[in-house]
C-alpha cells in the first residue's frame, strides 16, 4: 500500500493594506470573529477539511467491509424451471436381454415349437429423464475458517483508520495556519489604511496652503501642480489598496468556507504577548510531534501489512460450506399445491492449496516490498525536510524578534518627537506643518511596528508549525 505524504500549498491571498470593503444592504449575515472563532468556523466549513473528515468516515465503512469477510454468509435461493422440450437420451436396450434370459431359463418355445433364442442385437431405448416443470428452494451457508489475507486485513483496520485520521489532521493544521496568517494580515490593514488617510489629509492641507501662497504671489504654479500630482497618486494608491484588501476578505471567506455574500468583521488585534511569551523556549523539537511524520509512520506500517498479506496468500485457505434445499418435479406447474418435495443437504470442508499461479504472487510480493522501500526513503527525506524547516523558521523568528524590538524603539522615539514638536507649536516656536509631519512620522512608526509585529507573529506560526506545536498554541 503506497503512502502519499500530504503537502498542502499555503493558501495566500495577494493583499495590500486597507480596511474591509464597503458592505451592501443585501448581506444577510454578519459575523464578528476572533481568530479562535474564525479557526473553529473553518474547521467546520472548509471544503478540504470536510472532505478529509468524510474520508475518515469512508475508511470506517471500508473497515466494516473487511470485517464482513470473516463473518458467515447465508444466501437463500428459489427457482423454477420449465422444460418445453425434455432432453431425450438414447440408451442401449438393457431390458430385453433380461426378459429373453427369463424365457430361455423357463424353456418357453415360440409359435413353431422352437426354443426361444437370444437375438444378436436388441437395439436402443429412447428415454427422457426429468419432468416438464421443476422447482428448487434452499439455503447456502459459507464460512471462512482461515485466510491469510483476510487475517492481515483484520489486523490492519486500526492502522487504516489512523492513516485517514492523520491525513485529516494534516489538512486541518494547514487550514488553521493559513487562516491565522490571513486573519492577522487583514488586522494589520486597519491601521495601515489610517496612514494612507493621514498622508492624504496632510497633502490636501499642503495643497490648500500652497494655493493661498500662490494667490499672494509667494509660490509658483509648478508647486501647485506637484502637490496635485502627489495627491492624485496617493488617492489612486488608496483605491488600489482598498480593492486588494476587499479581495483579501473574499479569500479569507473562501478559505473558511463562508459564503462570499456574508459580512465578516475581525475583532482581534495584534498582541505582542503572543510573540514574546515562550518565544524560542521549550523542549527540543521531535519528529514525532509533526503530524506529517506520524502520517508517514502509519503509512509505513500499512505497507508492512501489505507485504505480509501477499506472503500469507501463499499458504492454504480453509472454508466451510453447507447446503439445505428442497426439490420438486411436476408434469404441470402446481408447486403451491400438494405434492412431494425432496430434501437435498450437504456439508463441505474445503481446503484450497495454492501451487502455481504463474509467479503472480511472487511479483506482488516484490512490488509491495519496493513500495515499502520507497516509503522508508520518503520518511528519511521527510526528516531532512523537518530539520530544514525547524532551523529556517527558528532563524526567521529570531530575526523577526530583532526587527520587532527595533521598531518598538523607533515608535517610542517617534512619540517623543511628536510630543516635543507639539509642545513647540503650542508655545509659538513651531509650525503646523512640523506638527503634521511629526504626526505622520508617528503614524508611520506605529505602522512599521505593527508590520514588524505581524511578521513576528507569522514567523512564530511557521516555527510552531515546523516544531509540531501549532495545534497547542492556536
Amino acid at each position: 500500500m503506497k503512502i502519499h505524504l500530504l503537502k498542502l500549498n499555503v493558501v495566500w491571498v495577494g493583499l495590500s493594506w486597507g480596511p474591509l470593503a464597503a458592505q451592501t444592504d443585501s448581506l444577510p449575515v454578519r459575523y464578528e470573529f476572533t481568530l479562535r472563532q474564525a479557526i473553529d468556523y473553518a474547521k467546520k466549513n472548509n471544503v478540504q477539511v470536510k472532505n478529509a473528515l468524510l474520508d475518515v468516515q469512508r475508511q470506517e465503512q471500508v473497515n466494516r467491509e473487511v470485517t464482513a469477510l470473516a463473518y458467515p454468509r447465508l444466501n437463500a435461493n428459489i427457482n423454477t424451471v420449465f422444460n418445453p422440450g425434455i432432453v431425450t437420451t438414447v440408451l442401449p436396450n438393457f431390458i430385453s436381454p433380461a426378459t429373453y434370459q427369463v424365457l430361455i431359463d423357463k424353456g418357453v418355445r415360440d409359435g413353431s415349437g422352437n426354443p426361444i433364442q437370444m437375438p444378436a442385437d436388441f437395439g436402443f431405448i429412447e428415454a427422457q429423464f426429468g419432468t416438464r416443470y421443476s422447482a428448487n428452494a434452499g439455503l447456502n451457508l459459507t464460512q471462512i475458517l482461515f485466510d491469510g489475507q483476510v487475517f492481515v486485513g483484520l489486523l490492519a483496520r486500526k492502522a487504516t483508520m489512523e492513516f485517514a485520521t492523520k491525513n485529516a489532521d494534516i489538512t486541518v493544521e494547514m487550514i488553521v495556519a493559513n487562516v491565522a496568517k490571513i486573519y492577522y494580515q487583514l488586522v494589520v490593514s486597519r491601521t495601515q489604511v489610517e496612514l494612507l488617510d493621514s498622508n492624504i489629509a496632510l497633502l490636501e492641507k499642503n495643497l490648500r496652503d500652497t494655493r493661498i501662497l500662490y494667490e499672494n504671489g509667494f509660490r509658483g504654479k509648478l508647486d501647485i501642480d506637484k502637490s496635485d500630482v502627489q495627491l492624485s497618486n496617493l488617492r489612486s494608491e488608496r483605491n488600489k489598496v482598498m480593492n486588494q484588501v476587499s479581495n483579501g476578505y473574499y479569500g479569507l471567506k473562501l478559505l473558511m468556507g463562508m459564503p462570499i455574500g456574508h459580512e465578516l468583521v475581525l475583532t482581534d488585534s495584534l498582541a505582542e504577548s503572543f510573540v514574546v511569551d515562550g518565544a524560542l523556549e521549550g523542549e527540543k523539537p521531535r519528529y514525532e510531534d509533526r503530524t506529517e511524520f506520524q502520517y508517514a509512520q502509519v503509512g509505513l506500517k500499512l505497507n508492512q501489512y501489505n507485504l505480509r498479506r501477499y506472503k500469507l496468500s501463499q499458504i492454504p485457505t480453509l472454508s466451510l460450506s453447507a447446503v439445505y434445499a428442497k426439490n420438486a418435479q411436476r408434469s404441470t406447474w402446481n408447486f403451491l399445491g400438494r405434492g412431494d418435495w425432496f430434501t437435498i443437504s450437504n456439508i463441505n470442508l474445503n481446503l484450497a492449496i495454492p501451487i502455481f499461479n504463474g509467479f503472480v504472487t511472487k511479483s506482488k510480493i516484490q512490488q509491495s516490498r519496493i513500495d515499502l522501500w520507497k516509503t522508508e526513503n520518503q520518511i528519511s527525506a521527510l526528516k531532512n525536510s523537518i530539520d530544514r524547516e525547524v532551523i529556517t523558521s527558528k532563524n526567521n523568528f529570531a530575526s523577526a524578534l530583532e526587527r520587532l524590538n527595533a521598531q518598538r524603539k523607533n515608535q517610542a522615539l517617534a512619540e517623543q518627537v511628536y510630543r516635543q514638536t507639539k509642545k513647540k507649536y503650542e508655545i509659538g516656536t513651531g509650525s503646523q506643518i512640523e506638527v503634521n509631519v511629526a504626526q505622520t512620522d508617528l503614524k508611520a512608526a506605529q505602522t512599521n511596528y505593527l508590520t514588524a509585529l505581524y511578521d513576528a507573529i507569522i514567523s512564530k506560526i511557521d516555527y510552531l508549525q515546523a516544531t509540531g506545536k501549532l495545534s497547542l498554541s492556536l
